[in-house]
């Protein structure tokens, strides 16, 4: 089997076998970046010397019988807002062009205790706001299926390095669908795990009530692996839930009888999906149901207000975490300034793009005296009320199902100027984030050419029952196998 083709679980068995080494994998996945990148930009800066000599000190555990882990020396990329020792972090912007961290995030910490090889970074919208990483001080990032399209975001540099084949596991962070929408988007596997349960520690906070990390995979399977690694209670983030985790990949028994799978009929009849999209995730819930689950109907009467009480509360936050970006400690420092307050305004006008500028004034202005309670107050009120929807739904059923996206990978520049459009994307993938509650995508066919994802949410920190229902739906579908033939 070509190193390439494999996902995580190949690639770890290919090491077992002794038909590849961990140098070979690394060697296959520099070399495919280096190749592919000029047409894609998924990837902004590779570890290349570092990752040889790492993947060169796990080839040594093999031989001595000291593995760390199933990962160890298989090679992951980052999204480039999650900080390592010594190396650049950028998010994608300008104003901090140059940051080298002085300190490794928790997740990083873990994938190299497991002895996981870390490649590089992968293109983001900037500060992880926007659906389609264009936003961008590398360029947009291009859909493997079609260069034309956009491959999603904000993590879309990461879905778009394992669809490609140059990696077969990635980080991103989901804030308000980024992993989920680009893993559709792209055709890969892509979960958010319930907040709380990856820790936050290192990540550049975009908003932080809404922020999780997850990962990018060919499949469930190693999706299970990947977060077995990351996920668990970190002192460090006030947030992180000290639950115990389960063992993922134990509970992929394939067996889903017995499993209810709720369908929120707000979501398939009243959202203006695309109806070719619509068609593609019937027949993946036909397909659970074929396969033992009892399908029944359950409601999300909140849905058409997720979006509004996202981009009123993701905004606010962000109007406040961006607040230490201000050319005094972090980044770029605007040339010739010659008192405070001019370094502050040039620092912050020349650091930041178009849609971190819009979406900081947007925050400031719902938190500002006067407007706090009609939008701020109102929309965490809102939040309250979906969080209580899927509590009720979750009494009915084990798992939701929805589509990921109402619409296919759209033309690159289709949104640009159209931002309302834009957040629309995000109006099957927000409300999890709202609720804290895990979701995850996988491919259910294709319209036009193009990947369909079909999303499923689950109850908080219950990312086994989520995991074990993808592993089944794929188990009996074929569509996570599909390649784009120009990166076969």
């Amino acid at each position: 089997m070509d190193p390439a083709s494999a996902g995580l679980a190949e690639q770890r068995d290919l090491l077992a076998q002794g038909s590849c080494s961990s140098l070979e994998l690394v060697d296959s996945a520099i070399e495919r970046s280096e190749r592919f990148d000029a047409r894609l930009s998924a990837v902004v800066a590779l570890r290349a010397d570092a990752a040889r000599r790492e993947a060169g000190e796990s080839d040594a555990r093999r031989i001595a019988g000291e593995l760390r882990s199933p990962l160890d020396g298989l090679p992951i990329l980052l999204k480039d807002n999650m900080v390592q020792r010594g190396e650049l972090t950028t998010c994608a912007s300008r104003i901090l062009e140059g940051y080298v961290s002085p300190f490794d995030s928790t997740v990083v910490e873990r994938l190299q205790a497991a002895g996981a090889i870390l490649l590089g970074r992968t293109n983001m919208d900037e500060f992880a706001m926007g659906s389609s990483t264009e936003n961008s001080i590398y360029g947009p990032a291009r859909n493997p299926w079609d260069l034309e399209r956009t491959c999603g975001g904000s993590s879309g540099g990461s879905a778009a390095a394992v669809a490609s084949g140059i990696v077969a596991g990635a980080l991103g962070s989901d804030t308000g669908g980024s992993i989920r929408q680009p893993a559709g988007f792209c055709g890969v596997t892509g979960i958010k795990p319930t907040y709380g349960r990856v820790s936050r520690w290192g990540l550049v906070a975009f908003a932080s009530s809404l922020d999780q990390i997850g990962c990018f995979t060919r499949s469930a399977a190693d999706a299970a692996l990947l977060l077995q690694i990351i996920a668990g209670h970190d002192a460090r983030d006030s947030t992180s839930i000290p639950e115990p985790v389960p063992d993922y990949s134990a509970g992929l028994t394939g067996e889903l009888a017995g499993l209810t799978v709720g369908l929120p009929k707000e979501y398939f009849e009243t959202s203006g999906g695309d109806p070719g999209v619509l068609d593609c995730v019937r027949s993946g819930v036909a397909e659970l149901e074929a396969a033992g689950a009892k399908v029944v109907e359950v409601t999300l009467p909140h849905t058409r207000y997720g979006v509004s009480a996202y981009y009123l509360i993701a905004t606010a936050e962000a109007s406040s975490n961006l607040a230490r970006f201000d050319g005094a400690r972090y980044g770029r420092r605007a040339e010739g300034v010659t008192e405070l307050n001019e370094m502050y305004e040039r620092s912050r006008s020349e650091g930041f793009g178009a849609e971190v500028k819009r979406r900081i004034m947007l925050g400031t202005y719902v938190l500002s005296a006067g407007y706090f309670d009609a939008y701020y107050k109102k929309a965490q009120q809102v939040r309250t009320l979906l969080r209580d929807d899927f509590d009720a739904a979750f009494s009915q059923c084990d798992v939701i199902a929805t589509p990921t996206s109402p619409e296919i990978a759209f033309p690159l520049g289709a949104k640009s100027h159209d931002p309302v459009g834009m957040f629309l994307s995000d109006i099957y993938t927000v409300s999890a984030n709202l609720a804290g509650i895990p979701g995850i995508s996988v491919p259910c066919g294709a319209k036009a050419g193009m990947p369909v994802g079909l999303q499923l949410l689950g109850r908080v920190l219950d990312e086994q029952t989520l995991l074990r229902v993808a592993d089944g739906f794929q188990r009996r579908t074929d569509y996570h196998l599909a390649r784009p033939k120009d990166f076969a």
